[in-house]
C-alpha cells in the first residue's frame, strides 16, 4: 500500500519469454525480433515458419493449415494480404468442422491482433499472407 491509502499493481499480462511478436511490417515484409521475412509466415505453439502457405488467398488448402490442425490454437489469426478476405468455401468448413476460433482480415491489421491476443495470454495461432498480397 502507498501513502495515502492507493494501491499499485501492474496490470500488464507477462508474455512468455521467446514468444514471437510481429515488431513491424511492410508491403514485402514482416519483422519478428530482427529477422524480416520476405515470404508468408506461420506462427504457431511459438515456432515461426516461413515461406509458409499460398502467395494467393484463393490458393489455401487445408493441407497448409495441417501443422496448426494437429494441435490447435484457441483462435487462429488469418492475414489476407493487401485487403480483408475469406478463404475459399472448403477451408471456411473445414475451419469449422475443427471447432477453432478463427479471424480473417487484411495483414496488416492481422499482425497487430495476434499481438494483442498473445498479450492477453490467449492461446493463439497466426498465418499472414504478405500485407503486399492480392487476392
Amino acid at each position: 500500500m502507498l501513502e495515502g491509502g492507493s494501491f499499485r499493481a501492474d496490470v500488464s499480462p507477462d508474455i512468455i519469454a521467446g514468444t514471437p511478436l510481429i515488431r513491424g511490417y511492410g508491403d514485402d515484409y514482416f519483422k519478428i525480433a530482427n529477422t524480416r521475412y520476405t515470404a508468408g509466415i506461420s506462427i504457431h505453439q511459438n515456432h515461426i515458419l516461413s515461406p509458409w502457405g499460398p502467395e494467393r488467398l484463393q490458393q489455401l488448402s487445408m493441407e497448409h493449415l495441417q501443422h496448426i490442425l494437429n494441435q490447435p490454437p484457441e483462435v487462429l489469426v488469418i492475414g489476407t494480404g493487401r485487403q480483408t478476405h475469406f478463404p475459399n468455401e472448403n477451408v471456411l468448413q473445414g475451419l469449422a468442422d475443427t471447432h477453432i476460433g478463427f479471424e480473417c482480415m487484411d495483414s496488416r491489421a492481422a499482425a497487430r491482433t495476434y499481438n494483442i491476443l498473445v498479450a492477453e495470454g490467449r492461446v493463439v495461432s497466426g498465418i499472414f499472407l504478405l500485407p503486399n498480397a492480392r487476392n
